[in-house]
C-alpha cells in the first residue's frame, strides 16, 4: 500500500525516449541534403587541413615547431626537446597517423575558437545572455562524450565530419567561459580611463579588455585544444582514423605494445600543443 514510500512512484515517470528518436529520424529524413552538405564541407576542410600538413616534408615541419617553442619559450633546450619528441613520432612509424589526427584536431580548434571566441566576448557585455547560457554550457561540458555521437553518426554517417562536430560540442565550452570570465576581470578603473580619454566601446573592448584578459583567453584556448586532442580515441570509434584508431584496433586485440606506443604519440602531440599554448599566454 506505501511501497511509494520506498520505490519510486511509477506513474510518475516519463519517458522522451521515444520522441527523441523520432525526432532525430524527422531531422534525418527531411534535413537529409542540409546535413550531406554539411558533411561535404566539413570532409572538405578536413581534406585541406590534411594535404597542407602532409605538404610539409616531416624535417621542415619539426623545425617548425622548433622554432615556434624557441620563440615562445625563449629556451632552446625545450625547443630541441619538442623536436626529439616529434622525431620519435616519425619513428615509431605514426607520422602519417599523426597528420590525420592533427587535421582533425585543427579542424575543431578552428571552429570552436571561431564560434567560441565571440560567443564569449558577447557574453561577457551581457547579462542575461550569460545567465541563459550558463545551465548549456554546464550541461554541455558535464555530459558524458559518447551522447554527443549518437546523433552526429544518426545525422552524418561515421567519419572524421561527425567526429568533428562531437568535438566541437564538448571542446568549445572553455573558449567561451574564460573569454567571458577574463574580460568581466578586467580592472574596472582601466576601462573607465580607457573612456575618460574617449574611446568608445568598441574601442575599449578591443584595445583594452581583449588585451587586458589575453592571459585568461589563452588559457582558453588552451583548454580547448587540450580537450580537443582527448578525444582522440573517442572519435575513432565513429571512424576518425588516425592514431586513435591505432589505440582502439589494439584494444580490439589486446597489443598492448601497439596501443602504448600509440599513445605515447598522442601524449607527444598533447604535451607540444599545451606548452606551446601556454607559453604563448605569457609572451609579451
Amino acid at each position: 500500500m506505501h511501497e511509494w514510500l520506498i520505490n519510486f512512484p511509477q506513474w510518475l515517470r516519463l519517458d522522451f525516449t521515444d520522441d527523441i528518436d523520432a525526432f532525430m529520424r524527422y531531422l534525418n529524413i527531411h534535413y537529409s541534403d542540409f546535413f550531406a552538405i554539411f558533411k561535404g564541407f566539413l570532409n572538405a576542410f578536413i581534406g585541406l587541413v590534411y594535404q597542407t600538413i602532409s605538404y610539409i616534408p616531416w624535417w621542415l615541419f619539426i623545425i617548425i615547431v622548433m622554432a615556434a617553442a624557441r620563440r615562445l619559450t625563449g629556451r632552446a633546450k625545450s625547443a630541441a626537446l619538442y623536436g626529439v619528441m616529434l622525431l620519435a613520432v616519425g619513428i615509431f612509424g605514426y607520422w602519417e597517423m599523426m597528420n590525420e589526427t592533427l587535421s582533425v584536431v585543427i579542424t575543431a580548434v578552428f571552429f570552436s575558437l571561431l564560434f567560441g571566441f565571440p560567443v564569449g566576448v558577447f557574453v561577457s557585455t551581457a547579462r542575461r545572455a550569460e545567465a541563459c547560457l550558463r545551465p548549456v554550457l554546464d550541461a554541455m561540458q558535464t555530459m558524458p562524450v559518447f551522447v554527443y555521437m549518437i546523433p552526429a553518426v544518426m545525422l552524418m554517417g561515421p567519419g572524421k565530419a561527425p567526429a568533428v562536430l562531437a568535438t566541437f560540442v564538448y571542446s568549445v565550452v572553455p573558449i567561451i567561459r574564460l573569454t567571458s570570465h577574463g574580460i568581466r576581470q578586467v580592472d574596472p578603473e582601466v576601462t573607465e580611463a580607457a573612456k575618460a580619454f574617449g574611446s568608445s566601446r568598441w574601442q575599449t573592448l578591443l584595445k583594452v579588455q581583449i588585451p587586458q584578459a589575453k592571459p585568461t583567453i589563452m588559457a582558453g584556448v588552451n583548454q580547448t585544444m587540450m580537450m580537443t586532442v582527448g578525444m582522440v580515441v573517442t572519435c575513432a570509434m565513429i571512424g576518425a582514423n588516425g592514431l586513435g584508431m591505432e589505440v582502439l584496433i589494439a584494444i580490439n586485440r589486446t597489443e598492448s605494445g601497439r596501443g602504448i606506443i600509440a599513445g605515447v604519440s598522442i601524449v607527444i602531440i598533447a604535451i607540444i600543443i599545451d606548452r606551446l599554448t601556454q607559453s604563448m599566454s605569457k609572451e609579451r
